[in-house]
């Protein structure tokens, strides 16, 4: 049997499949596209749930995918085990109502004998106890013998999710001979140990679990296969894990030459090795699909899986930084089948130096923390540190329990293991609850999920805004109705309309619906699965019903300016990349009749100067009246051209390519100006960050550049008119104001000096002596804290050497100031302490210096007996 590589299997199963007249699709991204029930797609049949559910039409009834998936349920243990790992590729093949359990296992057969040349003697088939046919099909169509056919229960081989369709499957296992075994008599398939291995997984999706037990027959049965590509790598290559495959060996052997060890010498180091080897291709993946490091969300377990990367990084003894550079390995090994690899290559290595940087920050502030904990323990006599405190470490500075327990031992110290875990728990159930009530997409329940899926929109606004056509589909917020009358809200759905729905940044059209004798006032226009296009809005006149031909009216001024803004985020996004660096990556977008919003991946605050060239650029284009074209083509003949196409986004074979003269080129289905020249002006108003790594800016087109101008004059007008003078004199009047309130300013703080003076009178006939030292303790009235002190400098040049108690009662409290010179230090008077002793008397607090401290009251009545208790705290800090 060759030996093939992980490249060749991919290319294999997929053509294997292309030639039984299967629809061969791309990965899909790992972000789930309208799918709330998932963090990360984590199974090649995840993104494809529209179609068995039949919210969606597929593009074909038999598709073939390589789907890259994530699952982290095991993350603990990725590294511990050969078995674990975060990443991995599933190759599936899956019928939408076509073939069923006949051909599925047939091709299944005939892909691993024939295509990859396994050995059919060292195959062995499972299935369902209750599922008859498979057993049958395995027996007596492909001749495998009955005592080879393992029969298992539901727990093994019936696939279900809760509610929803389910059903049967049939497992294929490889024996990979006695050397993998575990040597036990017994040793036979659905052993634990590493010798009968589950390569292939049919499952037959033919019943509906109504959630309370009951099945039904499907209708529609449909075929969900999956194969780890990985896996089946192993068995191919006969080698002992999946960090032994090929591509995934070359990444291994890299982490050993970074940390200078060799693997399988030291299992801890192994440890460290494999989970490095692991979290890297998970993290590669991720950011190139757009997931950015955070603390929440599918962001956190990015963060999480670099942080984890890098901390096994300093255990192996890696120097600095280097998960960018072990990044660059699993590009090349897997940029076959992912080109997108390729193309955001330095994208990719920037987000992990960054999060890396932020990490090394991090376990700095971490390790800071935990010594204050550890003395927390020390003075309290305790040896265990408590879950919360473990806990807090773990999520607020990314520090692994395992880091934490590490160096708590080393000082005699250990973790309450089992209140970490409650903590973490009471986390997860609190994410747990604030999930969104979904169905089994995993969407928000709406009576859209109703409508047939052979509905659909055909939208035929970009060179008109009125058309005539048939509604099809008329619903309430709550359900589909044949008709909706005056003064009900709903949603209209016709065959072709030219209202643009909300997509890709763009907001929805609004307008009117009318008949001859009924009007729909659309407030929204929303997309929905299968093409369906909603109007929302209500009925403000009359009734429409099911059938009903009707005149759709677009808005017309909001539509211009809506173009405007939407072409004018094209033009931002070139100057972007041309002032900042070709780096600039669109994150998201908002294009409104009244404003745009761009958000982009930068790592940095634009300066006044960027901003100022970005806005002369795009003005520049603007003049140039560009001629706005657009044009349909394929995909891939559209990115020969140089069009930048969005990050993540979903598209389909044919696209549109908008060109603004040579300057700017992108696919965008959105609607646009005919020539930029429309656009009038630009005007950029903030720009910020609003994420890691990601800044947003926020600017204005046409009109409301000139509203935006007009509301700065108003302003201008009424701020002169506030300082009595006109736009022109407003800042000769400012500076000769300010200089008025500087010079007023100086004189108050003359006069309440002098008031100051003038409230104590002579007080030099009030020193005491106490132990040898002098004590001046005075009140005073209204006399704020700067009065106090300025009093207390000019009362110590009085006193020579002494201490000083000053009290003044303003507005309801008291302001306590204490001085100690430093011959009254040397005789052990402490002003800080003296006033901690006194304060609580005028019902407050305070501390300071030896030698100044001040406090605050709210206790006017307490202010004599504090003065009288200021010698006695004084007499007892003296020597």
């Amino acid at each position: 049997m060759e030996k093939y590589g992980v490249n060749q299997l991919r290319k294999m199963f997929l053509d294997f499949f292309e030639s039984k007249e299967h629809l061969v699709m791309k990965s899909f991204s790992l972000v789930p596209h309208n799918d709330k029930s998932l963090l990360l797609i984590n199974a090649g049949m995840a993104p494809l749930k529209p179609y068995f559910t039949g919210a969606e039409i597929p593009p074909r009834r038999r598709v073939a995918t390589c789907q890259k998936c994530i699952r982290t349920g095991d993350i603990e243990n990725v590294g511990k085990t050969a078995r674990h790992g975060t990443f991995f590729e599933m190759l599936g093949n899956f019928s939408f109502g076509d073939y069923f359990k006949h051909e599925a296992i047939a091709w299944s057969w005939e892909f691993l004998t024939e295509v990859v040349g396994l050995d059919p003697q060292r195959l062995y088939p499972s299935v369902y106890q209750e599922d008859d046919e498979a057993f049958d099909i395995w027996n007596k169509e492909i001749g495998i013998p009955a005592e080879r056919i393992f029969r298992f229960g539901k727990e093994d081989n019936f696939w279900e999710h809760g509610a929803g369709p389910c059903g049967p499957c049939s497992e294929i296992y490889y024996d990979r001979g006695e050397k993998y075994g575990c040597g036990k008599p017994g040793c036979t398939v659905g052993c634990d140990c590493d010798r009968y291995i589950e390569v292939w997984n049919n499952v037959f999706t033919q019943f509906e679990n109504d959630g309370e037990g009951h099945y039904e027959t499907l209708k529609q049965k449909n075929i969900d296969t999956g194969m780890g590509l990985e896996r089946l790598a192993v068995v191919v290559q006969d080698v002992d894990s999946i960090f032994d495959v090929d591509t995934i060996y070359a990444l291994r052997n890299k982490v050993c030459e970074f940390a200078g060890v060799q693997y399988k010498t030291d299992e801890n180091k192994d440890i460290s090795i494999r989970l490095i080897t692991d979290h890297i291709r998970s993290a590669t993946f991720m950011i190139s699909d757009g997931i950015m490091p955070a603390n929440e969300g599918r962001g956190y377990v990015l963060r999480r899986l670099i942080r984890r990367a890098a901390r096994h990084g300093r255990l192996l003894g890696i120097q600095g930084k280097f998960l960018s550079e072990l990044s660059a390995t699993v590009i090349e090994g897997s940029k076959d089948g992912y080109p997108e690899l390729e193309e955001k290559k330095e994208f990719i290595f920037r987000v992990l130096m960054q999060e890396e940087d932020k990490f090394n920050k991090t376990i700095d502030q971490g390790l800071s923390i935990l010594a204050g904990m550890e003395n927390k323990l020390q003075e309290a006599g305790e040896k265990v540190l408590s879950g919360k405190d473990a806990f807090t470490l773990y999520d607020t500075y990314g520090f692994p329990l395992d880091l934490t327990k590490e160096i708590l031992e080393e000082k005699g110290y250990s973790i309450d293991e089992d209140g970490f875990r409650a903590a973490m728990e009471e986390q997860r159930t609190k994410a747990r609850n604030a999930r969104e009530v979904t169905n089994y997409m995993g969407a928000d329940a709406t009576v859209y999920d109703e409508i047939d899926a052979s509905v659909t929109t055909e939208f035929v606004g970009y060179d008109k805004l009125s058309f005539d056509s048939k509604i099809t589909v008329l619903t309430t917020d709550k359900e589909i109705t044949e008709a909706i009358s005056d003064g009900e809200n709903g949603t209209i759905f016709v065959e072709e309309t030219p209202f643009y729905a909300t997509m890709g940044g763009q907001e929805g059209d609004t307008g009117v619906i009318r008949t001859a004798d009924a009007e729909f006032v659309v407030e929204d226009t929303i997309k929905l699965l299968g093409g369906k296009v909603g109007h929302v809005g209500k009925v403000t006149k009359g009734m429409f019903k099911t059938g009903d031909v009707v005149t759709l009216e677009v808005s017309p001024e909001k539509r211009a300016n809506t173009c405007k803004n939407h072409s004018a985020t094209h033009l931002l996004q070139k100057a972007l990349k041309t002032v900042l660096g070709s780096h600039v990556e669109q994150k998201g977008s908002l294009v409104t009749p009244d404003r745009l919003r761009f958000d982009f991946a930068h790592f940095a605050p634009m300066t006044a100067e960027e901003i100022a060239r970005v806005e002369v650029i795009v003005n520049e284009q603007i003049a140039a009246a560009l001629p706005v074209v657009t044009e349909v083509m394929a995909i891939e003949e559209a990115k020969k051209t140089g069009a930048m196409a969005l990050f993540g986004e979903k598209y389909g074979d044919s696209v549109r390519v908008v060109s603004m003269g040579d300057f700017s080129k992108e696919l965008c289905g959105g609607t646009h100006v005919a020539n930029t020249g429309v656009i009038t002006t630009f005007k950029i108003l903030s720009e910020s960050g609003i994420a890691a790594g990601v800044r947003r800016i926020e600017a204005l087109t046409g009109e409301g550049v000139f509203k935006y101008y007009q509301s700065l004059e108003q302003q201008l007008a009424e701020a002169a008119r506030a300082v009595k003078a006109t736009p022109a004199t407003l800042l000769d009047r400012l500076h000769h104001l300010t200089e008025e309130l500087k010079n007023a300013q100086s004189e108050v703080e003359s006069l309440k000096s002098k008031m100051a003076k003038d409230a104590l009178g002579d007080v030099m006939g009030d020193v005491k002596e106490v132990k040898g030292v002098k004590l001046l303790a005075k009140k005073l009235e209204g006399v704020d804290m700067n009065g106090l002190r300025d009093l207390g400098d000019q009362l110590k040049e009085k006193l020579g050497e002494g201490v000083i108690v000053l009290a003044s009662v303003n507005g309801g409290k008291v302001s306590l100031l204490t001085m100690a010179t430093d011959g009254a230090q040397k005789h052990g008077a402490h002003a800080g302490n003296l006033i901690k002793g006194i304060a609580a008397l005028v019902g407050g607090g305070g501390g300071g210096r030896p030698n100044m401290a001040q406090a605050g009251g709210k206790n006017p009545a307490g202010v004599e007996e504090a003065l009288a208790k200021a010698a006695e705290v004084l007499e007892g800090q003296l020597a």
